[in-house]
């Protein structure tokens, strides 16, 4: 932690934030026991004067001396989309926000899966977002709570409170004379403040399953439980990072494409047709799996930011935002890489397209008459997925544009509405909005397209099987099982 006086601070998912003296806010953290975890610039504040600050999974807020909220951080689910106005207390929770207007009503912001920035009518003192749940103090003293509420977190206590905290599967409330807390606790009962009384009015009862993804800060500090981060399916394999940092795959295990490198510092990675490749928090990438032409021989120097598996060729984006490719180049799909810096890359067959600080699509590699896929649209665009021999790239406003080969639908079929995420599979695609729901679109010879019910996080398409991580932190699977490429291992 950093030197000085602080008036406010707050504890994230590794991350911890505080307001100065001076109505400056400072971060720090990012790392857990030596390695660095996933860094969305939740330690990096915005400029100006703040009066409080509250850290969440993956973003932070704070609340101006104007009254008016900024947050900072990952963006999915517009979990920093703070509403406007004139505010009094603001609390981050997992994947979602609430604060307090001058009016005294509540407003919450963020996933909405299960009705956690579903505040009800009223006024309220203050609010406290917690993992999948949110609870307010009213004036009167009583507290109400909305969203999940499976271990009766969301079920508070009777009696009139001075202050609440909502955490993953339990909240708490402080009166004059006690501590309150209703919902789940792990093996061992809920220790009141010191020199107060314990009260639990509504008994908790022992966890006997996997707390959700990463708690926010809490009266009670919650262990953070191992979950998955990231996922990405391949031909007929798929690989994930669990929360620790290390890398797991399953399915079809040929070439040893199901058997990753060990480490615990991996960030990101891409699953190709039969190799893959992640990227290490230094920078360095990793690939494994079957090396003809040398595809999964990446650059043994230099700093990477980015990396991307195809079918028989691989690309990397360096920390200054230049392209790398290695492996077959049948096609030019290796050596006709622009130049130039660029944000994001993404990988077909025998192709290749970026996207650029302004967010113009530059494509590369194999195309034909027919099917363009080489033949990206113009425009802005702040995401891009390629498929087989098809490409699909989010605007600005999360609606999806699609080009190449069309025989099933993959590029005609696109749904419409706001999405935060896509990824395109062989001959299919599939996109993810703000609330958590995954729309799959194009083949579905195999049922690919056929989405398992759930709220998710993140969704990635292989070839005729799609794979998404729940809310939960937990991976669920759908399509051709051929190889057990269904069979997600627990976190």
């Amino acid at each position: 932690a950093p030197s000085g006086a602080f008036t406010n601070i707050a504890a994230g998912w590794h991350f911890a934030c505080a307001v100065r003296e001076s109505g400056q806010i400072e971060c720090w953290g990012t790392e857990s026991f030596g390695r660095s975890v996933l860094d969305y610039g939740q330690a990096d504040p915005p400029e100006g004067m703040f009066t409080s600050v509250s850290a969440g999974y993956l973003h932070a807020c704070g609340l101006r001396e104007s009254g008016e909220i900024t947050c900072w951080g990952r963006a999915s689910f517009n979990r920093t989309n703070a509403p406007e106005g004139v505010f009094t207390q603001v609390s981050s929770g997992t994947t979602h926000s609430c604060a307090v207007r001058e009016s005294g009503e509540a407003v919450c912001w963020g996933m909405n899966n299960y009705g956690q920035s579903s505040a009800p009518s009223g006024t309220f003192t203050q609010v406290s977002a917690g993992a999948w749940h949110s609870c307010g103090l009213r004036e009167s003293g009583t507290v109400e709570c909305w969203g999940d509420d499976e271990y009766d977190q969301s079920n508070p206590s009777p009696g009139s409170y001075t202050a609440i905290s909502a955490g993953t599967r339990h909240s708490c409330a402080l009166s004059p004379m006690s501590t309150s807390c209703w919902g789940r606790r792990n093996d061992q009962p809920l220790e009141a403040i010191a020199g107060l009384a314990q009260t639990t009015p509504n008994p908790v009862a022992p966890d006997t399953s996997t707390p959700s993804p990463a708690p926010p800060g809490s009266v009670t500090p919650t262990p953070t439980p191992t979950t998955y981060t990231a996922v990405s399916a391949g031909a007929g394999h798929s690989c994930a990072i669990r929360s620790t940092g290390a890398l797991v795959c399953w399915g079809g295990g040929g070439n040893d494409r199901t058997t990753p490198p060990t480490g615990s510092d991996f960030t990101a990675l891409s699953a190709g047709h039969s190799h893959n490749c992640a990227l290490r928090s230094s920078g360095a990438i990793a690939c494994w799996g079957l090396n003809t032409g040398n595809r999964a021989t990446p650059p043994t120097s230099g700093s990477f930011s980015a990396v991307a598996a195809g079918q028989e060729h691989s690309c990397a984006l360096s920390s200054a935002g230049a392209i790398s490719c290695w492996g077959n180049d049948a096609y030019s799909q290796v050596s006709d890489a622009p130049s130039g810096a660029f944000t994001a890359i993404a990988l077909g067959n025998y192709h290749g397209c970026a996207l650029n600080s302004s967010g113009a699509i530059s494509c590369w590699g194999f195309s034909d008459s027919t099917n363009d896929r080489s033949t990206p649209p113009s425009g802005a665009f702040s995401a891009i997925a390629l498929g087989g021999s098809h490409g699909c790239a989010l605007n600005s406003a999360g609606a999806i544009t699609c080009w190449g080969q069309d025989l099933y639908r993959q590029t005609r079929d696109t749904p419409s509405g706001a999405f935060t995420a896509i990824s395109a599979g062989e001959s299919h695609t599939c996109a993810l909005n703000s609330a958590g729901a995954v729309t799959c679109w194009g083949r579905n010879n195999h049922g690919q397209t056929t989405v398992t019910a759930g709220a998710y996080t993140a969704v990635s398409a292989g070839f005729d099987f799609s794979c998404g991580i729940k809310t939960d932190g937990a991976i669920a699977c759908w399509g051709n099982n051929a190889g057990n490429r269904l069979a997600a291992p627990a976190p």
